[in-house]
């Protein structure tokens, strides 16, 4: 079968290229998935390169990349909770190719596609919304008139975090890099948004605040010192990633977080579920209905046809040219069943 096989870390994302490799023969424990779309990351782009901290010792050549996909169960255990035929999606590294093999103990990284999406709307979830939703909730609940400003706002996790902050009660701003993202956030319900290649955006978020500044800071891209410019006494800042770093970590003025008694809070999803397996089952129970009402709608805006084009996206989602959720759906070939 075909897939993205990264056997050497990469100088750039051009040199991903597509593999045929092994067809996986599932063991009894594992559920064989038919991958119908897969989800683009920008962890894609630094696992390629051996840029992530899990390529350390997580993640070391030979890998399938990819993070999330949507698929069709082909076969399972008569004790999962999937069944063939069942349309699925989830998260697990390996999903840039035609099938994956997801063994009985990890199917807690599966859910059911949403009922009224397609798979191709779903292939992008796995690794955004719980990320955005389970960071959140470290926040607690908030208080009522409480502002949430989402960096990188029209990016896959921002914009999620976008709407989730909205269903929680929340008035959100954002920061994107251009007038048109910001437009695409807004339409998911951000009702300031400033571009953060103007420096002076700390200002402009104070000023929306009547100088109060935002009692949350979701902040995906590495923005924690700027961001605590425009921070509100006590608030909470949820340090998802680093996407806009390279590697070049900030340094941060501890003075400010002192003097505004700040609440500096890192969250990693892959962390939290190696050490908590249970935090999946909290966090899906509380997404469900958020679905289910509507107030979670998908953000996929653009699909690549075919493994092939991986290269082109990846470089795309690098050069900052696309809003939300872009995915991979496999051409006819790749999704006809080769059982």
């Amino acid at each position: 079968m075909k897939s993205v096989l990264i056997s050497r870390f990469l100088d750039s994302v051009s040199e991903v290229t597509v593999s045929t490799v092994p067809f996986p023969q599932p063991n009894n424990d594992e559920l064989l998935i038919k991958i119908i779309a897969a989800g683009v990351n920008f962890v894609d782009t630094l696992y390629a390169r051996g840029k992530h901290q899990n390529n350390r010792s997580l993640v070391r050549p030979p890998f399938t990349l990819g993070l999330e996909f949507a698929g069709e169960v082909v076969s399972a255990p008569s004790n999962s909770p999937f069944q063939p035929g069942d349309e699925v999606f989830g998260h697990k590294t390996g999903s840039y190719a035609e099938y994956i093999t997801v063994s009985l103990s990890d199917a807690e990284q599966l859910d059911r596609v949403p009922q009224g999406w397609k798979p191709t709307d779903a292939a992008g979830l796995g690794a955004t919304l719980p990320v955005s939703y389970g960071a959140l909730l470290l926040a607690g609940a908030p208080k009522k008139g409480a502002t949430l400003l989402v960096h990188s706002a029209a990016g896959g996790l921002g914009v999620m975090a976008v709407q989730l902050g909205v269903a929680l009660g929340y008035t959100v701003l954002g920061t994107a890099g251009s007038s048109s993202k910001c437009d695409y956030a807004k339409s998911y319900g951000a009702i300031h948004c400033f571009d953060y290649n103007d420096k002076s955006w700390p200002q402009h978020v104070l000023k929306a605040t009547d100088g109060a500044g935002v009692d949350v800071i979701f902040d995906p891209v590495g923005l924690v010192d700027l961001s605590l410019k425009c921070i509100a006494f006590q608030g909470k800042l949820l340090i998802v990633g680093f996407a806009g770093r390279e590697g070049n970590m900030e340094k941060i003025a501890m003075n400010r977080v002192l003097l505004k008694q700040v609440s500096l809070i890192g969250y990693r999803y892959g962390e939290t579920l190696r050490r908590d397996p249970q935090e999946k089952k909290r966090i899906w129970s509380g997404l469900g209905p958020l679905i289910a009402s509507g107030q979670v709608q998908p953000t996929v805006s653009k699909i690549y046809e075919g493994l092939e084009t991986v290269p082109q996206a990846l470089h795309d989602l690098s050069s900052r040219k696309i809003s939300g959720k872009a995915v991979i759906k496999m051409s006819e070939d790749e999704t006809r069943s080769r059982l």
